[in-house]
């Protein structure tokens, strides 16, 4: 059904004010999650790995118009097909310029943009799994393939019209399906394929720990407009609620992450400190507009060690190079957060209802999303393994990535100057070729 034609009475101002605002939070997210993933790899390799989170914002942004978009919220009915996938309706954001988005008040190009965001910080969180290895340009490849094949059906099975998962009552407010298990998992599939690194220098830590905290900072901040946003309304408390969980579960998660860190490693860290924070935003995601704030304590509080579990079970068996934790932390965090909307959710929740009923569904709603996440993944890069070569040669991978990818290095070149004087041409080109 074709959308109704934009009017000004028909805009509401302070909802599509909010939604805009929140389109242009979410978007930031992805540069803070290249600084977040950039500060944690080998200093030879911090450029790459941010490129793979910037890169996505061109890729994803251009399958999200052509059909993406159309794919995830096309009204294909719903039945058959239409439960899985949605039509042709919306490519290349046809029937939105000028249009109004059903009765929600928005203009479509601004509820288009905004889900936009969602489907590139998506497909950058995959990286995380994949860094100090893969091939740029197979991994841009992958993108594509994954934000068209994968991510775009996952949505529309949860928030499409007529999507299945949608329609058998489970709940997620701002992704913790769409976007974090599908790609903790699907990350953790494609790392698999690809094999682990063969330089890892674990005992050095994180080459820059400012970049990480700036990264989990900007993620905290954009978050609030992930989540508030996903209310798509400001006049009926929703997106108040969901903005205050966020802080809320986001800082419960943090402080249990620091206690965990101290009781078992004998020091809290500030890279602790943001991870942690990252755990309690993934984990209170689903259930962000669902939850009063006193809960959203608990989620914080127990999503953190779960995703602490996570991380230590997934690195100590090893058998899955997860080189950042974008599945002990995206993945993990979004199986928690769907189980716990179905605990706390005031509307159905165990705690308020006494039934399982909401809690069975969250469990297979997320379930749902792990199996298809890691079946298509699989195909995509098994499929792309026997076409193309996805890892980088082992040299590069010893030497680092940066320079053989990018001829880019995180570190400037050193100038020799003269005593008293400046660096001279040849001086100059002697100290590039050193470096290079």
């Amino acid at each position: 059904m074709a959308n109704p034609a934009l009017t000004a009475a028909a805009v509401d101002a302070g909802a599509t004010a909010w939604v805009l605002t929140s389109t242009a939070l979410v978007f930031l997210m992805t540069a803070g999650l290249g600084f977040f993933y950039g500060g944690l790899v080998r200093d030879t390799n911090i450029i790459n790995t941010m490129m793979m989170s910037v890169v996505s914002m061109g890729i994803v942004t251009l399958t999200w118009v052509v059909f993406g978009f159309s794919w995830a919220f096309g009204d294909n009915g719903s039945t058959g097909f239409g439960m899985f996938v949605g039509n042709f309706d919306y490519s290349l954001w046809m029937d939105l310029d000028m249009k109004m988005w059903g009765d929600s008040g928005l203009p479509a190009l601004v509820f288009a943009a905004f889900q936009m965001t969602f489907a590139i910080i998506s497909s950058a969180i995959i990286s995380g799994s994949l860094v100090e290895r893969m091939r740029f340009s197979a991994y841009c490849i992958m993108l594509a393939l994954w934000s068209l094949l994968i991510y775009a059906p996952l949505c529309h099975w949860v928030w499409g019209p007529g999507g299945w998962i949608g329609e058998m009552g489970a709940l997620d407010f701002a992704g913790g399906t769409v976007v974090h298990i599908s790609s903790g998992v699907s990350g953790l599939v494609a790392g698999g394929i690809l094999g682990p690194r063969r330089h890892v220098e674990k005992e050095l830590g994180p080459a820059n720990v400012p970049f990480v905290i700036l990264g989990g900072c900007l993620l905290w901040f954009g978050w609030l407009g992930f989540n508030g946003g996903s209310a798509l309304s400001v006049t009926d408390g929703v997106a108040a609620r969901a903005v205050a969980t966020t802080f809320v579960a986001s800082g419960s998660s943090m402080l249990t992450w620091l206690a965990l860190e101290r009781v078992l490693k004998g020091k809290s860290t500030s890279v602790g400190a943001s991870v942690g924070a990252v755990a309690g935003l993934v984990c209170i995601t689903p259930a962000a507009g669902f939850v009063t704030p006193g809960w959203s304590i608990a989620i914080g509080a127990l999503g953190a060690p779960w995703c602490f579990a996570t991380v230590e079970i997934v690195n100590r068996i090893n058998l899955v190079d997860d080189t950042l934790d974008a599945f002990g932390l995206h993945g993990s965090g979004g199986i928690a957060g769907a189980i716990l909307t179905g605990i706390f959710a005031v509307d159905g929740g165990l705690i308020y209802s006494g039934s399982f009923l909401l809690l069975g569904k969250q469990i297979a709603g997320a379930m749902a999303g792990v199996a298809f996440s890691a079946v298509g993944t699989a195909i995509i890069v098994g499929v792309m393994k026997l076409l193309l070569k996805l890892r980088i040669p082992e040299e590069h991978e010893v030497g680092g990535v940066d320079q053989h990818t990018h001829g880019e290095s995180y570190h400037s070149p050193i100038k020799k100057y003269p005593a008293g004087g400046r660096m001279t041409d040849s001086e100059s080109e002697e100290s590039s070729d050193a470096v290079c």
